[in-house]
């Protein structure tokens, strides 16, 4: 996985084509969004830090902006 950017990342969660997964551990939060059971996307929420990372060909899965 790479990084990638917030807006790109929201486009993939608000594509009705795709589902997603939150999961919460203490501190840890992560989203995780799938299409067709393939992990695409995921974000990860750690303190204060966000970090957005998508596979490499997830620019295949964006919506036209």
């Amino acid at each position: 996985m790479k990084l990638i950017m917030r807006s790109e990342f929201d486009n993939l969660r608000l594509n009705p084509n795709h589902a997603y997964d939150t999961d919460r551990n203490g501190d840890k939060q992560v989203v995780k969004i799938y299409c067709d059971e393939k992990l695409i996307a995921k974000k990860i929420i750690h303190k204060k830090s966000i970090r957005y990372f998508g596979v490499p060909e997830y620019k295949q899965y964006l919506l036209a902006e």
